[in-house]
């Protein structure tokens, strides 16, 4: 599985995840800022997203293969490993099952399972043939009856692209993901203690990461740490982008 990245600064590196539906795109600025301090930044298409390759298995087992597999091809040695939601749990799986890296920061997600919650998203993105719109707006007009949030609608639609031969296309894998929904918002199980250090970061609008979600985590990560980030919700790096920053700046040189 080939996984397209993207690449800015520096130094110590750090390997980026997002969150579903989303594409290494959604944590450039963050990034870019990150890199100027110092570090090289690698931030990665998770697959069935971006423009890394499409597969019909879909888990946190065979993403965090992928991730291995990616820190192999480039060199990559301790890298710290910072993941976004699906993201995240993807780098907990990892931290549970694989050994390469220094330390790890967990954006706004647990452990625990989740309720899914992503059906009317699922069922406004199936409700879009790429094929037969023409134009973004009467696909966002398909959208609107599903997503309410224009926020949300605009961040999802980025997925819709142009090809070269016309028309539109999707960037995510939408009947895989439709059809795995139920694994982005599984558990991952905690059976190891890791040493490495940990930060938890929650926005403190979000509801994704509860004081005995930590606890949980405190068990087999004792040198995790939690850090809520005011006036931020789910998505921290977008809400409190310079408060992200700096709390991810002030982790990673404390490593």
């Amino acid at each position: 599985m080939k996984l397209h990245f993207r690449k800015t600064g520096s130094g110590t590196p750090l390997v980026v995840l997002h969150g579903v539906f989303g594409s290494s795109d959604n944590l450039f600025t963050v990034c870019r800022a990150i890199g100027e301090a110092g570090y090289e930044v690698y931030m990665l298409d998770a697959r069935n997203h971006g423009q890394s390759e499409w597969d019909d298995h879909f888990s946190y087992a065979v993403m965090a293969a992928d991730l291995d597999d990616f820190l192999k091809e480039q060199g990559l040695v301790k890298p710290v490993l910072l993941g976004h939601s699906m993201g995240g749990k993807t780098v907990l799986y990892y931290s549970q099952h694989y050994s390469n890296f220094s330390g790890l920061i967990l954006v706004d997600i647990a452990a625990r399972g989740y309720k899914r919650h992503h059906e009317h998203i699922i069922a406004g993105l199936q409700a879009i043939d790429p094929k037969a719109i023409g134009s973004r707006k009467e696909a966002e007009e398909i959208f609107s009856q599903y997503v309410s949030d224009a926020g949300e609608r605009q961040f999802l639609l980025k997925n819709l692209y142009r090809p070269e031969e016309g028309g539109f296309a999707w960037r995510i894998n939408v009947p895989v993901l439709a059809e795995n929904a139920g694994e982005v918002v599984a558990a991952i199980e905690l059976e190891t203690r890791v040493e490495e250090p940990l930060l938890l970061m929650r926005g403190s609008d979000s509801k994704y990461v509860r004081d005995e979600d930590f606890a949980d985590l405190e068990v087999y990560y004792p040198q995790a740490r939690l850090v809520s980030v005011s006036g931020a919700n789910h998505w921290v790096h977008a809400t409190q982008p310079q408060a992200f920053v700096e709390e991810t700046l002030r982790f990673l040189k404390s490593i």
